[in-house]
Order: structure tokens, then C-alpha cells, then sequence
């Protein structure tokens, strides 16, 4: 008696099926990542706009309590030895770096007029640029 024997296809995935869709989830995970990254940066810069309006706050706040501006932003946070009047810290250290971690500008007097400046030079920490690189300045 003859046997017939059939060979079933083994069922599963092949290399190139595999390999197919982990190319396609790494594509999907890079633009997820991307959009996040770009969402993290416009918030950083919200931020860092929000941040100059409170630190002009704190140097408003400053000048009314001993009577002229600071001469620099360390000023607010310790007093220098000719304030009479100074009632700071009106800052703390970290306060004075943007979200980025540079420095926030402080020029006196200000550019077009104004008492005094401060400026973010944004993401890219250089003069000038577009977007969330453009500079943020206040008041």
C-alpha cells in the first residue's frame, strides 16, 4: 500500500516579512518621535517667554525697593553693597539661565528706548534664527 504523505507548507513569517515590519514600525516611531521633539521645543519656548515676563517682574520689583535697576541680573540674587532698601533675593540662580540652560541677557539701558532688555537667544543659543530659535526678548 502506497502512503501518501503531504507535505504541509509550514505556516509562520518569513525573514523578509519580519524584517518588512520592523521597518515600518522603526518609521512610525521616528515621526512620533520627531512631532514629540518638536512640541517639547515650542513648549520650552513658551516657557522661556513666560520666564523673561516674570524675571522683569522681579526687576521691577527690585527698583522699587532700592531705587534704580540692577546693574546685572546677580544682583537679584545677592544684594549688592550699595542697595539700601534690598529685600531679595528677588531670584534664585537657575532662574537666570533660559530652559536651555544659557544665560538669560540683561542689557541697561534697553534697545528702542526701554529701561533695560532681557533677551533668550532661544533653542540654538545664537543671535538671530526662526522659530524656536528666534530670540525672545522682554519686557
Amino acid at each position: 500500500m502506497k502512503t501518501h504523505r503531504s507535505h504541509a507548507r509550514a505556516s509562520g513569517f518569513t525573514l523578509v516579512e519580519i524584517v518588512i515590519v520592523i521597518a515600518l514600525i522603526g518609521l512610525i516611531l521616528a515621526v512620533v518621535a520627531n512631532r514629540i521633539m518638536g512640541s517639547q521645543k515650542r513648549a520650552e519656548y513658551k516657557l522661556a517667554q513666560t520666564q523673561l515676563q516674570t524675571l522683569s517682574g522681579k526687576i521691577e520689583q527690585y527698583q522699587s525697593d532700592v531705587g534704580s535697576l540692577p546693574d546685572s541680573l546677580k544682583q537679584l540674587v545677592i544684594a549688592p553693597a550699595n542697595a539700601s532698601g534690598w529685600l531679595g533675593p528677588y531670584s534664585r540662580d537657575e532662574e537666570l539661565q533660559d530652559p536651555w540652560h544659557h544665560p538669560i541677557e540683561y542689557k541697561r539701558p534697553g534697545e528702542e528706548g526701554r529701561a533695560y532688555q532681557l533677551t533668550s537667544l532661544g533653542v540654538d543659543g545664537k543671535a538671530g534664527g526662526e522659530g524656536v530659535d528666534k530670540d525672545i526678548v522682554a519686557p
